[in-house]
Protein backbone atom coordinates (compact mmCIF):
# COMPACT_ATOMS: atom_id res chain seq x y z
CA UNK A 1 0.00 0.00 0.00
CA UNK A 2 2.22 2.77 0.87
CA UNK A 3 4.30 2.32 -2.98
CA UNK A 4 1.12 2.67 -4.16
CA UNK A 5 0.93 6.25 -2.12
CA UNK A 6 4.31 6.93 -3.46
CA UNK A 7 3.75 6.68 -6.59
CA UNK A 8 1.10 8.58 -6.65
CA UNK A 9 2.74 11.27 -4.72
CA UNK A 10 5.27 11.67 -7.31
CA UNK A 11 2.27 12.18 -10.50
CA UNK A 12 2.58 14.84 -12.11
CA UNK A 13 -0.31 16.93 -14.12
CA UNK A 14 0.82 16.65 -17.95
CA UNK A 15 2.25 20.26 -18.77
CA UNK A 16 1.18 22.60 -21.56
CA UNK A 17 4.25 21.21 -23.73
CA UNK A 18 1.99 17.57 -23.17
CA UNK A 19 -0.93 18.70 -23.75
CA UNK A 20 0.67 20.51 -27.26
CA UNK A 21 2.56 17.67 -28.22
CA UNK A 22 -0.60 15.35 -28.00
CA UNK A 23 -2.91 17.71 -29.94
CA UNK A 24 -0.12 18.06 -32.69
CA UNK A 25 0.20 14.21 -32.84
CA UNK A 26 -3.53 14.05 -33.12
CA UNK A 27 -4.21 16.48 -35.91
CA UNK A 28 -1.45 14.82 -37.61
CA UNK A 29 -3.59 11.93 -37.31
CA UNK A 30 -6.96 13.22 -38.47
CA UNK A 31 -7.89 11.65 -42.14
CA UNK A 32 -5.98 13.39 -45.35
CA UNK A 33 -9.36 15.52 -46.45
CA UNK A 34 -10.07 17.13 -42.55
CA UNK A 35 -6.05 17.85 -42.29
CA UNK A 36 -6.28 19.36 -45.96
CA UNK A 37 -8.93 21.97 -45.06
CA UNK A 38 -7.36 22.56 -41.37
CA UNK A 39 -3.74 22.81 -42.99
CA UNK A 40 -0.86 23.21 -40.69
CA UNK A 41 -2.67 25.17 -37.43
CA UNK A 42 -0.28 26.12 -34.51
CA UNK A 43 -1.88 24.51 -31.15
CA UNK A 44 -1.21 26.74 -28.05
CA UNK A 45 -1.82 26.22 -24.58
CA UNK A 46 -2.74 28.36 -22.34
CA UNK A 47 -3.62 27.63 -18.60
CA UNK A 48 -7.04 29.15 -18.65
CA UNK A 49 -9.31 30.87 -21.69
CA UNK A 50 -9.07 34.87 -21.41
CA UNK A 51 -11.80 37.31 -21.08
CA UNK A 52 -11.64 37.66 -25.15
CA UNK A 53 -12.19 33.84 -25.43
CA UNK A 54 -14.80 33.37 -22.87
CA UNK A 55 -16.62 36.66 -24.40
CA UNK A 56 -16.25 35.17 -28.26
CA UNK A 57 -17.95 32.01 -27.02
CA UNK A 58 -20.34 33.73 -24.52
CA UNK A 59 -19.02 31.05 -22.12
CA UNK A 60 -19.67 32.45 -18.23
CA UNK A 61 -17.49 30.00 -17.06
CA UNK A 62 -13.93 29.65 -17.57
CA UNK A 63 -14.27 25.16 -17.07
CA UNK A 64 -16.98 25.21 -19.63
CA UNK A 65 -14.41 26.34 -22.11
CA UNK A 66 -11.77 23.63 -22.76
CA UNK A 67 -10.24 24.81 -26.58
CA UNK A 68 -10.86 27.46 -29.17
CA UNK A 69 -10.02 27.17 -32.86
CA UNK A 70 -9.36 31.06 -33.70
CA UNK A 71 -9.92 31.97 -37.30
CA UNK A 72 -12.40 32.77 -39.82
CA UNK A 73 -14.81 29.52 -40.77
CA UNK A 74 -13.74 27.90 -43.88
CA UNK A 75 -17.29 28.55 -45.87
CA UNK A 76 -16.96 32.38 -44.66
CA UNK A 77 -13.61 32.83 -46.35
CA UNK A 78 -13.78 31.20 -49.36
CA UNK A 79 -17.15 33.46 -49.52
CA UNK A 80 -15.44 36.97 -48.86
CA UNK A 81 -12.13 35.33 -50.76
CA UNK A 82 -9.99 36.94 -48.37
CA UNK A 83 -6.94 36.19 -46.25
CA UNK A 84 -7.52 35.34 -42.11
CA UNK A 85 -7.35 38.83 -40.32
CA UNK A 86 -5.08 37.25 -37.66
CA UNK A 87 -3.48 33.84 -37.41
CA UNK A 88 -5.31 30.54 -37.44
CA UNK A 89 -4.53 29.04 -34.29
CA UNK A 90 -6.35 26.43 -31.79
CA UNK A 91 -6.22 26.99 -28.33
CA UNK A 92 -6.04 24.37 -25.21
CA UNK A 93 -6.93 25.32 -22.25
CA UNK A 94 -4.97 22.59 -19.67
CA UNK A 95 -6.91 23.59 -16.98
CA UNK A 96 -10.59 22.88 -18.28
CA UNK A 97 -9.31 19.98 -19.65
CA UNK A 98 -7.49 18.30 -16.89
CA UNK A 99 -11.25 18.79 -15.10
CA UNK A 100 -13.29 17.43 -17.76
CA UNK A 101 -10.21 14.57 -18.14
CA UNK A 102 -10.83 13.77 -14.35
CA UNK A 103 -14.76 13.82 -14.53
CA UNK A 104 -15.09 11.70 -17.72
CA UNK A 105 -12.99 9.39 -16.24
CA UNK A 106 -11.40 8.11 -19.55
CA UNK A 107 -7.81 8.69 -21.14
CA UNK A 108 -6.75 12.01 -21.80
CA UNK A 109 -6.09 11.31 -25.15
CA UNK A 110 -9.93 10.84 -25.75
CA UNK A 111 -10.37 14.29 -24.35
CA UNK A 112 -8.03 16.11 -26.40
CA UNK A 113 -9.10 14.61 -29.01
CA UNK A 114 -12.65 15.81 -28.50
CA UNK A 115 -11.49 19.16 -27.86
CA UNK A 116 -9.48 19.68 -31.24
CA UNK A 117 -12.69 17.70 -33.13
CA UNK A 118 -15.08 20.14 -31.95
CA UNK A 119 -12.62 23.04 -32.62
CA UNK A 120 -12.43 21.78 -36.26
CA UNK A 121 -16.22 20.91 -36.65
CA UNK A 122 -16.85 24.88 -35.67
CA UNK A 123 -14.04 26.31 -37.97
CA UNK A 124 -15.69 24.07 -40.49
CA UNK A 125 -18.97 26.08 -39.98
CA UNK A 126 -20.97 23.75 -37.90
CA UNK A 127 -22.59 25.26 -35.08
CA UNK A 128 -22.63 23.92 -31.28
CA UNK A 129 -24.80 20.51 -31.78
CA UNK A 130 -23.52 19.96 -35.24
CA UNK A 131 -20.01 20.27 -32.96
CA UNK A 132 -21.45 18.21 -30.76
CA UNK A 133 -22.65 15.61 -33.08
CA UNK A 134 -18.84 15.09 -34.13
CA UNK A 135 -17.83 14.28 -30.63
CA UNK A 136 -20.61 11.84 -30.14
CA UNK A 137 -22.71 13.82 -27.65
CA UNK A 138 -25.72 15.33 -28.15
CA UNK A 139 -25.70 17.72 -25.74
CA UNK A 140 -22.80 19.50 -23.24
CA UNK A 141 -21.43 17.46 -20.46
CA UNK A 142 -21.97 20.20 -18.14
CA UNK A 143 -25.02 22.71 -17.21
Amino acid sequence: MSGDVERIGRLAAPSAEDLAALGERLLAQLPKEIRELVGMVPIRVEEWPDEDALDATECDDPLDLTGLYRAVPIAERHARALPPEEPEMIFLYRLPILVEWAERGCTLEEVVFDVLTHEIAHHLGMDEIGALRVEGRDEPSRG
